[in-house]
């Protein structure tokens, strides 16, 4: 019975988008049980644990593993990670073909497509930081569950979303006592949001 309601799951991605197309994304991952396991919050900034520096560690090798890939904007926060990635069109080799596009290309307006697949997508990317740092964590802590089941997605449409998206990211730190993804967050009504 579990595995047959597994099957019918409803998805929180676009239908029908394909993830592994050129652009910026907004991704947000967050912890099992949203437990704070990556460090704290000290006047206003991101103190990173061992953990939170593993973290760190295998978000910035990511690009080893999805040529692809440029990372922008990130933050790792205690029970949650935000991140700004760029897809290029080709691996990225110093000049950023595609990167350029904010809002991903349409089908037709790529002059070379990637082999279609899981492989090159946003999801396989997410998946692949998410292991790595779960072996670690495994391995080093008495911790198990590490990450929630799904991230949180959202296409940055224009370079003026990408600049405000930055902003929330460089922000996130100095707003954690009413952030939502903070379990004893205060003054839960005026959260702040995108």
């Amino acid at each position: 019975m579990k595995h047959e309601a597994s099957r019918h799951r409803r998805s929180i991605r676009l239908r029908g988008y394909d993830y592994s197309r050129p652009g910026a994304y907004f991704i947000t991952i967050c912890t099992y049980n949203r437990a704070c396991l990556f460090g704290e919050i000290a006047d206003d900034e991101m103190v990173l644990n061992e953990a939170g520096r593993i973290a760190e560690k295998c978000w910035h090798e990511i690009p080893s593993h999805f040529p692809h890939v440029r990372l922008d904007t990130f933050i790792i926060m205690p029970n949650h990670i935000h991140a700004i990635v760029i897809l290029a069109e080709q691996p990225v080799d110093g000049t950023d073909v595609g990167a350029k596009n904010f809002s991903p290309l349409r089908p037709h307006a790529t002059a070379v497509r990637r082999s279609s697949g899981t492989s090159q997508t946003i999801g396989s990317i997410v998946r692949g930081f998410k292991i790595g740092v779960t072996k670690w964590m495994r391995q080093h802590t008495d911790v198990y569950n590490v990450w929630q089941r799904n991230y949180w997605e959202h296409i940055v449409r224009d370079e003026q979303e990408l600049h405000r998206m930055r902003r929330y990211i460089i922000d996130n730190p100095a707003k954690w006592a009413t952030d939502r993804e903070n379990p004893v967050a205060i003054n839960t009504n005026n959260r702040a949001s995108l």
